[in-house]
C-alpha cells in the first residue's frame, strides 16, 4: 500500500474516483429540479437546453481541473489551486466559504431530502411529527405554527450525517465501500428508470411537448404563461441554472482526496471526465424521459416540485410508484452525502497545515483520515439541518460555487503564464477558447442570479467576503504562535 508522507493512504483507483465524482453529484436534484426550470423556460427545448448548457460548463470545468490535479495531486483540490494561482487569501475564502456553506449546506440539504423521502416509507421521521418547538400561535387550519420547532425529519437527517461522519472517521476503505456500491445502484436503478419511461408509458406526450420547441415562456403568478426572448429569456435561464447547477455540483470532491488516490496525476483527470460525463448523459436522458411520459404543464406543476414521483406514478400507478422513487432517492442521497463528508475534511485540513484554520483538524487519527475535520463539518452541517434555512442556502451555493470555478479557471491562464516550468500530465481540452467560454457563461450566470435572486445571491456574497477579516484573524495567530 502507498503512503504518501503527510501520511495519507493512496487507497482509491480509477473507479473508486470515479465512483466518487458521479456519486457526490447524484443526490435529489434530478427528481425535483426540472420542475422549477421548466416554470422558467416552459419549452420541451429550453428544458433540454439548460440540462446541456450546465452539462457542458460542468464537464469543461472538470476537464480543465484535470490540468490543475495534475499539477498539484495532493489533497486540498480547489484551495491549492486557487493559493498557487493568485495568493492564500483566495485560497482561503473559498476554503472558509466550503466550510461555511458550500459543503456544509450540500451536506444538510441531503440529509434533509434522504430524510423526507424517508418519510415516505416511515410517516413518523416526516416534517410534520415535531419532537420540539417553541410554539407562536395556530393556523387557520387549527395546526400548531412554531417560530422554532425540531422534527424528526431533522433528527434523522443528523442522524445520517453522524453514521456517515464516524464510518468515514475509521478509515477510507469504509467509505470507498460505501461509495461504489450505492453509486453503482443508483446508475443502474436511474438508467432502468428511464429505459421504462419510453417502455412502459401509458401514452406519450414526446409528440406534443416538443411542439413547443424552443418558444420560451414564463410562468406568471396568476398561473399564465408569458412569452419571454433576449436579456429576459438569459435571466430565466441562469434562474433555471440555479437548480440544474446545483444538481450537478460536488464533482470537484475528487480533487480533495488527491492524496488517497493511486497515481493521482494521472486519474484525477480521467475521473472527472469520465465521471462529469456519465452523471451528463444520465440527467439529460431523464429529462427526455420526463417530456415523454409528462405533459409540460405536469412537470411544471408536478406536487412539491417532485417530477420524478409524478412520472413514476404514471409509470407504476399511484401505490406503487412514489415508494420507487422513495427508495431510489434514499439511496442517491445516502450515497451522495457519503461522497460529499468523505473528501470535504481534506480541505480543513490542508488549511490548518497552512495555519489558517483549527489546528487539530491538520491531524490526521490512526486510520489515516483527518477525523477531527470531519467532525467539525458534521457539527455545522447538522446545525445548519437545525437551522430550517436550508432552502435558502441552496440558492447561495450555486452562486457562490460558480464564482469560485470561475476563478479557478482562471487560474489555468494564471499558472500558464507563471509557472510555465511545472509538469502538466494532462492540459485543459479545447485551451484557451473552452475555458474562456466557460469563464463567460459562469461570469453570465452569476451577474443575472444577482439581478434574479438579489437576496440569496447577496447573502452568499456576503459569505465570501466575511472570509476577509477572518483570514487576517488566522494570519495573526500564527504569527503569534510561530513567535
Amino acid at each position: 500500500m502507498a503512503e504518501q508522507q503527510n501520511g495519507f493512504k493512496q487507497s482509491l483507483g480509477l473507479v473508486d474516483a470515479t465512483m466518487l465524482v458521479a456519486g457526490s453529484m447524484i443526490g435529489s436534484g434530478i427528481f425535483i429540479v426540472s420542475a422549477d426550470i421548466t416554470r422558467n423556460v416552459g419549452s420541451a427545448g429550453w428544458l433540454i437546453a439548460v440540462w446541456l448548457i450546465t452539462g457542458f460548463m460542468t464537464i469543461t470545468a472538470a476537464v480543465s481541473y484535470g490540468e490543475l490535479s495534475g499539477m498539484y495531486p495532493k489533497a486540498g483540490g480547489q484551495y491549492v489551486y486557487l493559493k498557487e494561482a493568485f495568493n492564500p487569501l483566495a485560497g482561503f475564502l473559498y476554503g472558509w466559504s466550503f466550510f461555511a456553506v458550500i459543503q456544509t449546506a450540500t451536506i444538510a440539504a441531503v440529509g434533509v431530502a434522504f430524510a423526507r423521502y424517508t418519510a415516505y416509507l416511515i410517516p413518523a421521521v416526516g416534517e410534520d411529527n415535531i419532537i420540539w418547538g417553541i410554539q407562536k400561535g395556530v393556523n387557520e387550519a387549527g395546526k400548531a405554527t412554531y417560530s422554532f420547532s425540531i422534527s424528526a425529519a431533522q433528527l434523522l437527517s443528523m442522524a445520517v450525517i453522524i453514521f456517515l461522519t464516524y464510518t468515514n472517521s475509521k478509515g477510507i476503505k469504509g467509505g470507498k465501500l460505501i461509495q461504489t456500491t450505492f453509486t453503482t445502484t443508483k446508475l443502474l436503478a436511474l438508467f432502468g428508470l428511464i429505459v421504462l419511461g419510453f417502455l412502459l408509458a401509458n401514452h406519450s406526450y414526446w409528440t406534443e411537448n416538443w411542439q413547443t420547441g424552443f418558444e420560451a415562456t414564463h410562468l406568471q403568478k396568476d398561473g399564465s404563461w408569458l412569452g419571454i426572448g433576449g436579456t429576459a429569456l438569459i435571466g430565466a435561464i441562469a434562474a433555471s441554472m440555479a437548480g440544474s447547477i446545483f444538481s450537478s455540483d460536488a464533482w470537484n470532491n475528487v480533487t480533495f482526496i488527491a492524496g488517497e488516490i493511486k497515481n493521482p496525476k494521472k486519474n484525477i483527470g480521467l475521473a472527472l471526465f469520465f465521471g462529469t460525463l456519465i452523471v451528463t448523459i444520465i440527467y439529460v436522458c431523464a429529462n427526455l424521459m420526463y417530456i415523454n411520459v409528462l405533459p409540460l404543464q405536469g412537470i411544471a406543476h408536478a406536487q412539491n416540485d417532485r417530477v420524478a414521483a409524478v412520472a413514476a406514478e404514471s409509470l407504476f400507478g399511484a401505490n406503487l410508484g412514489p415508494y420507487i422513487i422513495a427508495v431510489l432517492i434514499m439511496i442517491s442521497t445516502f450515497g451522495c452525502n457519503n461522497g460529499l463528508i468523505l473528501a470535504g475534511g481534506r480541505v480543513y485540513y490542508t488549511m490548518a497545515k497552512d495555519g489558517l484554520f483549527f489546528k487539530k483538524t491538520g491531524e490526521l487519527n490512526k486510520n489515516a483520515v483527518p477525523e477531527w475535520a470531519m467532525w467539525a463539518q458534521c457539527i455545522v452541517a447538522c446545525l445548519l439541518c437545525l437551522s430550517g434555512r436550508y432552502g435558502d442556502l441552496l440558492d447561495m451555493i450555486s452562486f457562490v460555487v460558480v464564482l469560485f470555478y470561475a476563478l479557478t479557471i482562471a487560474g489555468i491562464f494564471i499558472l500558464r503564464k507563471k509557472r510555465p516550468d511545472i509538469e502538466r500530465p494532462y492540459k485543459a481540452f479545447g485551451y484557451p477558447v473552452l475555458p474562456a467560454i466557460y469563464i463567460i457563461l459562469a461570469i453570465t450566470f452569476c451577474v443575472f442570479l444577482i439581478i434574479m435572486k438579489p437576496t440569496y445571491a447577496g447573502i452568499g456574497l456576503a459569505i465570501v467576503l466575511a472570509g476577509i477579516p477572518l483570514y487576517y484573524i488566522a494570519l495573526s495567530r500564527r504569527k503569534s504562535q510561530n513567535l
